[in-house]
């Protein structure tokens, strides 16, 4: 397929632009999907091109996060694997229900965890992690993977939010572990349209330089900046979905 090298700089542009705020608060997607909407025919096309692209941005940011010691390796040895279980169930389920019905729910889930990163107060979770961390970053890994598989808008965002609230870390912990299960997904998302050659390669190749550089530097952002960051950009990021996915639902 022929897209002009002008779009695919620009493309790349808004690929490095996406995973700079991708890797401090999820929500890339909400950037570089209309963006390949613009430049691509497919909708198919569209959605593998992202994740050819996206996976790269996740990877950086995650490796960024576990060279400087943010990650929980010993959590991430069942999330990441859990992640992938999940985007493999969430990839089939959409061969079997309407994905339309799943963005109500989604607008209402996004509220939510804004409201419980306002309103935040101490957990039984939090005061003795220990005990519940673990099961609860597993079903945090396999369900949010799964609604990464079969729907996707806000994944990052809700693993910030549920590692930060239900397993009581701070923002920096949980966005660093949220990547684990996000490029987990990604990566399972990715080989599946790769598979079924849905991925423009001329487009996705440009775009996950951008994708690379945006994952390194968002890290570095997030990591500097703190909770205090991370928390206004994941409201900011919680607000732009609701929009987004409120005026979609709104048009049909």
């Amino acid at each position: 397929m022929d897209v002009s090298p002008v779009v695919i700089v620009a493309l790349a542009g808004v690929a490095f632009f996406a995973s700079t705020v991708d890797a401090i608060a999820g929500g890339g997607g909400l950037v570089t999907v209309p963006a390949l909407f613009a430049a691509l025919p497919d909708p198919q096309l569209v959605y593998g091109t992202n994740k050819g692209q996206s996976v790269w941005g996740s990877g950086a940011a995650l490796v960024s996060f576990w060279r400087a010691g943010k990650v929980d390796r010993r959590q991430a040895l069942f999330t990441f694997p859990l992640g992938i279980l999940g985007a493999a169930i969430g990839a089939w389920l959409v061969l079997q229900l309407d994905k339309a019905a799943l963005r109500p729910v989604a607008i209402g889930m996004l509220i939510g965890a804004a409201t419980l990163l306002v309103v935040r107060k101490p957990t039984r979770l939090e005061e003795d992690p220990a005990r519940y961390r673990a099961w609860v970053a597993a079903l945090l890994a396999l369900v949010i993977g799964g609604y990464d598989g079969f729907f996707g808008p806000g994944t990052g965002t809700f693993l910030i939010v549920g590692f930060n609230v239900l397993c009581g870390k701070s923002m920096t912990s949980a966005t660093a572990d949220a990547k684990v299960v996000n490029f987990a997904s990604n990566l399972a998302s990715f080989a599946m349209f790769a598979w079924h050659g849905a991925i423009v390669w001329s487009v996705a190749l440009p775009m996950a330089a951008g994708q690379l550089a945006g994952g390194i530097l968002g890290a570095r952002f997030a990591m500097r900046g703190g909770s205090r960051l991370i928390r206004i950009v994941v409201l900011a990021v919680s607000g732009a979905l609701i929009v987004k996915l409120g005026v979609e639902l709104l048009h049909g």
